[in-house]
């Protein structure tokens, strides 16, 4: 609450001013904060998008170089000679149990006197020269190979029983090369090419003694196709420049670089100075592609991977995590100008609006306190034409208005005053009334003509009611009264035509109720019920309570009234005023209309006590009219002001209520 409290006691001026700041700066800072997210993460998707296009591009070439190897190992095992080798039919350059053991320090000696035991050797196993042409020939098929693509450090073939060939590979020892881990995992994976990776720890060099993380190799089996018998395996050694010569020439951003690793995690490359040295197995999840952020070396980088389907191998994109690109930075550059300049027109604009509009606010509450002083002289305003404007104009207006109302009201107290002094005169008349027509019901005694003398003691009776010194409201026993000399008038005029009956338990007489209700619906039910039938009428009037209401009847069998006459007279019950106003404009200064009196204890009634009360009207025509009068059940008089403390306007109600009593009295 004190905030708010605090905020509407400030000036009108700081108000519009942070009004305009609120819906003009505000969204300005919160369009540039979405601006500069909205962009960042953007530019964020399309690096994502790029790196991982240039992932696929690596892998699709990496496949490609292993596909080229895979159609190489085909061709191999398709050649007829190799194929005879296959079958053992062809001598190697060298047996399981023959070869000598290859030492760091006798090496190259070993080497020459190697070839040198194993030409003796094929010398004396080869019983001809044909068989030293084929084996010459597919050294020179193997040679083909590795001349065509320089990328292949070697290729080697092993048969079944531990043979080998090759034009640039030889074994370390004399240890079957059909137990080595590389040849069993090919005889595994039956005819299937199978990517080794780096190798590690294998009883298989060459000439040129590549190392271990220089060279990638590859191995399929070959079986047999009508027994499916591994018959050999051809492996192949494949320079690491192939490999690296994809990954290397691609950054990702300032500092970020591909790298290579095999389904185990282990690097088959990766650049001089990685951030990383090894990536633990575990961070790829079970996904084939997929981004990972982890802190690694004191900083967090982000890494991006896919895996190939061929070669199972990961090509890894890795770069810091919070590394910004240029343009980010140049979009926040023009992000933060464009809010500070909206920032400060924003300033500049609400200065200059909130002074535009509070300064003639000002000058007008100087100018109504000016007004309340008395001095009601219309000042001048300036040709504004925004609302401002004509809130000053109307304020004149006002003034004037004020002005007028105040001789009216002058004038219409110097009436009020003539008025109470013309009512004081008039009192006069009433007595005079009454006091007549009790002379006139003794002398009638006097003379023995009773029925005159009941007929004006009747009619006496009656005034006496109607006026009832002013009061609204009168107990029903006062009504039942005045409605039973009503009755007593009209039966003496219509004799044997008229017949009533009255209803009304004694419990229910000292109740409070509206005065002369029960005359204007018994009039109605004479003139257009009784006198519209043939033969004499009946009316009954009757009085009940049901919880807090109390219940009015007024019944007869005299003509009823047609469906149509009916649904009118409930319409216009449901508008009492504006019908009895229509029917005076109809017919003049006369209130002699149709129905006239029963409106006027409908608008009676709900002005007193709303809507929930009043007149309910039934006819059937023939048959005869029933009206049921609901009133508030009041025992007292102390009831009577309660429904009249319902809040502001409810005088006008009374003073109408009452127009209406004075009218129906009269």
């Amino acid at each position: 609450m004190m905030p708010r409290l605090r905020l509407r006691n400030m000036p009108l001026r700081y108000q519009l001013m942070l009004l305009f700041l609120l819906f003009g700066i505000v969204p300005s800072l919160g369009l540039g904060l979405l601006v500069n997210w909205t962009v960042e993460r953007i530019i964020e998707r399309q690096v994502e998008d790029h790196t991982m296009q240039l992932i696929g591009k690596v892998n699709e070439a990496l496949d490609t170089k292993m596909e080229n190897l895979q159609n190489m190992t085909y061709l191999i095992a398709f050649n007829p000679d190799i194929g005879e080798f296959w079958k053992g039919e062809t001598l190697a350059d060298g047996h399981a149990g023959h070869a000598s053991v290859i030492t760091p320090e006798n090496q190259g000696e070993q080497t020459q006197n190697s070839a040198q035991n194993q030409a003796l050797s094929s010398k004396q196993a080869l019983s001809s020269v044909q068989e030293q042409d084929t084996l010459y020939k597919m050294k020179q098929f193997l040679q083909g190979y590795t001349t065509l693509y320089p990328e292949i450090a070697g290729i080697l073939i092993v048969n079944e029983k531990g043979d080998y060939i090759s034009n640039e590979m030889y074994a370390r020892s004399t240890r079957s090369l059909t137990e080595e881990d590389w040849y069993q995992q090919a005889a595994q994976h039956a005819g299937i090419f199978t990517v080794l990776g780096q190798p590690s720890h294998r009883n298989v060099t060459t000439h040129v003694r590549y190392k271990d993380s220089e060279i990638v190799s590859v191995v399929r089996s070959v079986t047999d196709s009508e027994t499916g018998r591994v018959l050999g395996a051809i492996m192949i050694d494949l320079k690491l420049r192939a490999v690296s010569q994809a990954a290397r020439d691609v950054t990702l951003g300032k500092s970020g670089y591909l790298m290579v690793t095999d389904a185990e995690g282990r690097s088959v490359y990766r650049p001089d100075m990685p951030l990383i040295e090894r990536i633990p197995p575990q961070w790829f999840g079970a996904g084939d592609s997929g981004m990972f952020t982890r802190e690694a070396g004191g900083r967090e980088l982000l890494f991006m991977f896919r895996a190939s389907e061929f070669t199972g191998w990961r090509t890894v994109g890795v770069f810091p995590a919070r590394e910004s690109t240029l343009e980010v930075r140049q979009i926040q550059f023009y992000v933060v100008c464009f809010v500070f300049i909206v920032c400060l027109f924003g300033l500049t604009a609400s200065l200059r609006l909130s002074s535009s509009i509070a300064q003639p606010i000002f000058r007008l509450m100087s100018y109504m306190r000016t007004a309340e002083t008395g001095d009601l002289t219309v000042r001048q305003w300036s040709d504004r034409g925004d609302e401002v404007g004509m809130l000053g104009r109307s304020f004149n207006r006002m003034l004037e208005q004020i002005r007028r109302l105040m001789s009216l009201s002058e004038l219409r107290e110097r009436q009020k005053r003539d008025a109470e002094l013309r009512s004081l005169q008039e009192h006069i008349k009433p007595h005079f009334l009454y006091n007549t027509l009790d002379t006139i019901h003794w002398m009638a005694r006097r003379n023995g003509a009773d029925d005159v003398s009941d007929m004006v003691g009747a009619l006496s009776r009656l005034f006496r009611l109607g006026l009832s010194k002013g009061d609204d409201f009168i107990p029903l026993r006062s009504e039942i009264e005045h409605i039973s000399s009503y009755m007593q008038i009209q039966q003496t005029r219509y004799r044997d035509r008229l017949r009533w009956e009255l209803n009304v338990p004694d419990e229910l007489k000292d109740l409070f109720v509206l005065k002369l209700m029960l005359q204007p619906v018994v009039e109605n039910a004479i003139y257009h019920g009784i006198k519209a039938r043939r033969g004499p009428g009946t009316i009954w009037i009757e009085a009940k309570a049901e919880g807090d209401k109390l219940l009015l009847t007024v019944r007869d069998d005299g003509a009823g009234m047609a469906a149509e006459r009916l649904r009118e007279l409930r319409e216009l019950l449901e508008i009492p005023l504006e019908a009895m106003e229509g029917q005076q404009k109809q017919s003049g200064a006369s209130t002699n209309g149709r129905s006239y009196g029963m409106l006027n204890v409908q608008a009676r009634i709900r002005l007193s006590f709303g809507e929930e009360y009043g007149i309910v009207l039934d006819s059937k025509e023939g048959a005869g009219t029933c009206v049921t009068i609901i009133h508030p059940l009041l025992l007292d008089m102390a009831q009577l002001k309660k429904p009249h403390e319902k809040g502001e306007g409810q005088d006008d109600e009374i003073k109408g209520q009452r127009q209406l009593n004075d009218g129906e009295s009269d």
